[in-house]
């Protein structure tokens, strides 16, 4: 008799997997209230060496991190009509405060352009103010009606920028650099996914904006996952809070605005971008464990080397975990890490110390990215071991590419995008899609994710000459 598979085959039930995978892999949990979760600390773990990394983008993007209240006085919502009309379904409201009803209620931050800017406008006098960078990293609360972890949840954790120019062109080149040299960098990058960067829709575009660019990721069933945005708001915020500069004589200005964001929906791109039937594969790049040294039994040779591969490896700048729990049965212990899709297992037993295959003893390398075992010596893994893993990340990323080239197909009616939309993207021309064709299609369930020049660059506008639309089912 077969035995039962540890995760639920993808092509058989691909959200069933999904969730088997975040259980089995100790990712996270479904908080106590609906729509929450608990982040548990291997997934924590992959959250903050995504932060490690955007932080450091961010940091060398010229923003500065603050933080500011996570209650927001509701009148500051109604100060921009079409952000407070946008976000009002989503919206958490506090009444009630220490036993009595509040004198004006607060919404619990859903994103903070309305307090920042608040701030802003007193932060701001002239133009050697500007530009003014400021991120922080916090969590927000929406309410959603069809949570699933990671990818949407009532409450989650993000970063968001926001940032005051003194001009128009300095606004829209700030957020344009966000877009490409952090996000984009860090996603093709360290996430290994292989995004397309291109611009929304009038419809799909954040509310309060002028201008959304976005990065779009194909899943490993076909579908579109939007993993980061990057605003120009022009100087509708800055309007309503009263966000002005002065020129060099007494005349005032309104500043120009951005906003961009990426969230913990990232380690659910990374779940469905990289993971297959036995688990998750982390990009050794992002990885918080890039190798596991595991003692395939308690003998005390076995023990003392195990801890000395470590120790050497991590001496080389590997991120390392030795696993030397022997009282835990060596197969459980190895289908463990390779749902955790550590890139590297290192191996050693008794045997391998006796070979002679390799002076200094041998090891078996298990990689998991694409699979397989090879003895290998244990005085050559220092040196081995950081080629392996940039193999390994170049692989995760080319297997993106192609994926998502071999599942996107060029379409020319609403009936040829929907059916390419069944098991990938489709490509249409935004000339002949339209606002209108936009609608039809969203009606049964397929959403313009964004909009690309024809090169496949980003557009300067949403009408520019040769625009090709990317159609998709989202998450």
């Amino acid at each position: 008799m077969a035995k039962a598979p540890v995760l639920t085959p993808q092509a058989e039930d691909f959200p069933r997997w999904y969730q088997d995978l975040i259980n089995k892999a100790e990712l996270a949990d479904n908080g106590p209230v609906r729509g929450t979760m608990v982040i548990r600390p291997y997934g924590y773990g992959l959250w903050e060496r995504m932060q490690q990394e955007m932080d450091a983008r961010i940091k060398k993007a010229g923003a500065q991190n603050a933080y500011f209240p996570m209650f927001i006085p509701q009148s500051y919502l109604t100060k921009e009509a079409e952000h407070v009309e946008g976000f009002a379904p989503e919206l958490a409201v506090v009444t009630h405060g220490g036993g009595k009803q509040l004198e004006e209620p607060v919404v619990v931050r859903p994103t903070s352009e309305t307090i920042i800017n608040e701030y802003f406008s007193k932060w701001v006098q002239s133009h050697r103010d500007l530009p003014l960078l400021i991120n922080q990293w916090a969590n927000v609360v929406r309410w959603e009606l069809r949570p699933r972890v990671f990818l949407r949840t009532t409450e989650f954790l993000w970063q968001e920028g926001h940032t005051a120019h003194a001009t128009y062109e300095d606004a829209r080149a700030y957020a344009s650099m966000i877009h490409t040299d952090v996000y984009g960098d860090f996603m093709t990058n360290v996430l290994g996914i292989d995004v397309v960067l291109g611009r929304k829709t009038a419809k799909e575009r954040f509310a309060g904006a002028i201008n959304t660019l976005t990065l779009e990721g194909m899943m490993g069933d076909g579908k579109a996952l939007q993993l980061g945005t990057s605003h120009e708001l022009g100087q509708n915020f800055a309007k309503a809070f009263n966000t002005t500069y002065q020129l060099q004589g007494a005349e005032r200005e309104y500043v120009w605005q951005t906003s961009w964001g990426v969230s913990t929906r990232m380690v659910g791109g990374l779940i469905m971008s990289h993971g297959d039937d036995n688990g998750l594969r982390v990009p050794p790049r992002l990885a918080a464990v890039q190798a596991v040294v595991l003692a395939i039994k308690g003998d005390d040779a076995v023990i003392a080397k195990v801890r000395e591969i470590g120790a050497k490896l991590e001496a080389a700048g590997i991120r390392v975990v030795v696993d030397d729990r022997t009282d835990t049965p060596f197969g459980r212990r190895a289908v463990d890490w390779e749902l955790k899709g550590v890139p590297v297992r290192i191996e050693v037993g008794p045997r391998d110390l006796a070979s002679t295959e390799f002076p200094g003893g041998t090891a078996m390398l298990a990689r998991r990215i694409p699979g397989g075992k090879e003895p290998v010596s244990i005085d050559a893994l220092a040196e081995l071991l950081p080629g392996v893993l940039e193999e390994d990340q170049a692989l995760l990323l080319r297997q993106s590419r192609e994926r998502r080239e071999s599942r996107t197909v060029d379409v020319k009616t609403l009936d040829e995008a929907v059916e390419a939309a069944a098991t990938g993207w489709g490509r249409i021309s935004w000339a002949d899609l339209g606002a209108e064709g936009e609608a039809k299609l969203s009606e049964q369930g397929v959403t313009v994710r964004c909009i690309v020049a024809a090169d496949g660059s980003v557009p300067a506008t949403d009408d520019q000459e040769g625009n090709i639309a990317i159609v998709a089912r989202a998450y």
